[in-house]
């Protein structure tokens, strides 16, 4: 039987899905984006989690924007937007960004390029969405190195969300010291250095992933 990690082998980026809820900007990440047409305009395809915030934005407004991060792009930013609910939080607030006259925003944070993009079709499967649609306004240049998620997992040690197509349950780890697992309720980190107990950590460590506090890790 095939192993799910197996599927690692896949190439993906690392996105920045900007939506809006009425006269509210949000955003998630995502790292299911393709360029499935060179048409005029371009066709692009997103896939995304049908229980999400973003998915029920889309379905109401039809449009999005895709900000491209680049490797230069802070990991606090992917932590902010990518494992927490935009639905009753301000993913933005500490964000730098601008919002376009149509009401979604785009991320500054050190990306690439961004696109504006409109829904022309969209195909569902048991758990997620995707969307194809057309890019009618974006960047007029690129800048800096697109971040790949190989590079998010191995060099900045990411993870995937839980909503995310790639995610898989974390393997389960316990700390030397007390035989105990300890985990962050914001991404799902688990910690595993075996060399150095979790309880030993100072106050001021921060979750390698998402950045939140030592405080915000569970015991399992």
């Amino acid at each position: 039987m095939m192993k799910p990690t197996i599927l690692n082998n896949i190439s993906y980026g690392v996105y920045a899905l900007g939506v809006k809820d009425g006269s509210k900007a949000s955003a998630c990440i995502v790292n299911t984006v393709m360029q499935v047409a060179n048409t005029q305009p371009p066709l692009v395809a997103v896939s995304i989690h049908r229980d999400s915030y973003s998915y029920r934005c889309i379905e109401k407004s039809g449009i999005f924007t895709v900000s491209v991060l680049s490797e230069a792009t802070p990991g606090t930013v992917i932590g902010a937007l990518g494992f927490n609910s935009g639905e009753n939080t301000d993913k933005l607030d500490n964000i730098r960004h601008k919002v376009l006259v149509e009401g979604v925003p785009v991320i500054k944070e050190n990306t690439c390029c961004w696109f504006l993009c409109k829904v022309i079709n969209k195909v569902e499967t048991g758990t997620q969405a995707m969307y194809v649609a057309e890019i009618v306004a974006g960047s007029e240049e690129s800048v800096g190195k697109p971040m790949t998620y190989e590079y998010y997992r191995h060099v900045l040690k990411g993870s995937s969300p839980k909503l995310s197509p790639t995610y898989i349950a974390p393997e389960k780890t316990f700390d030397k010291h007390t035989g105990e697992s300890f985990v962050c309720s914001v991404c799902g980190y688990v910690y595993s250095d075996r060399s150095f107990g979790f309880e030993e950590l100072p106050n001021d460590w921060l979750c390698p992933v998402c950045k939140m506090p030592k405080r915000v890790f569970v015991r399992k």
